[in-house]
């Protein structure tokens, strides 16, 4: 499956985004906000998710934040605007992102890792790695 979706006759991209640790929800609304100011993915809906509630639960459990963007995305973009949200964190966490069938994660925050998940992203989205 790619990455990449057509709906009413456009190309969108669809990024799921799950945080690990016990703060998960309200992580994923500070990267939700992160991304809304960021320029690389100001024009994507940003969007919290989750599982249905339990019975007698209060309310739905966020454990993903969903990216859909259009035109002009840049799996280098999204990564580096995401790492720099991590950088923010007094405990950066491990960031899981879907892409397609693809999924990886940012643990660490190296150069190393930065690559091997951009690349991973730029293959589900059937862009062609570069060298």
């Amino acid at each position: 499956m790619s990455g990449k979706r057509v709906e009413d006759g456009r190309e969108r991209v669809h990024v799921q985004i799950q945080i690990a640790g016990d703060r998960q929800e309200y992580e994923l609304r500070s990267l939700q906000g992160w991304l809304r100011r960021e320029p690389a993915t100001r024009g994507a809906a940003v969007t919290l998710g989750g599982k249905a509630p339990e019975p007698g639960s209060m309310g739905q459990l966020v454990d993903v934040l969903q990216l859909v963007t259009g035109n002009g995305w840049s799996a280098t973009s999204f990564v580096l605007s995401v790492l720099a949200w991590r950088q923010t964190r007094p405990s950066p966490p491990r960031v899981v992102i879907r892409h397609g069938d693809v999924e990886v994660s940012l643990a660490e925050g190296t150069d190393e890792e930065v690559r091997r998940v951009v690349a991973a992203l730029e293959q589900a989205d059937g862009t062609p790695e570069s060298s």
